[in-house]
């Protein structure tokens, strides 16, 4: 059963893609008319909950708050995930390669790379 509050939201997120916004946001308006986004659905009393809860400003309706957090390191972004989540999960969602600071073969060669290697492979190259 959803959690019930007294007090109504003033922003709405998605859970999976960890991201908040404006509840008139035209991005997931669309998503909700889709139907895909319902299930997923958070709401915030505010801006400070749902970054402590390790949201990310939307890019459509808060084209701002967006461009701050694109502007921040990396490693404090990770941090925040880490704490919440735990090293050790982190670690492994980002691979043992980029744990120990190797760039990634889609980092290296493209972002297709997996696939390419793939092919050569398939088709003897």
């Amino acid at each position: 059963m959803p959690y019930r509050s007294s007090t109504p939201g003033t922003l709405g997120g998605h859970r999976r893609g960890k991201l908040y916004g404006r509840l008139d946001c035209p991005s997931a308006l669309r998503a909700i008319a889709r139907g895909h986004y319902l299930r997923y659905r958070v709401f915030f009393a505010d801006e400070a909950t749902a970054i402590a809860a390790g949201y990310r400003p939307c890019a459509v309706c808060l084209p701002a708050q967006y461009q701050r957090w694109k502007a921040t390191p990396e490693e404090s972004q990770e941090s925040s995930t880490s704490s919440r989540l735990g090293a050790v999960h982190v670690r492994h969602r980002m691979g043992c390669a980029r744990a120990r600071g190797a760039a990634s073969a889609s980092a290296r060669y493209g972002p297709l790379a997996h696939r390419r290697a793939r092919r050569r492979r398939r088709h003897g190259r």
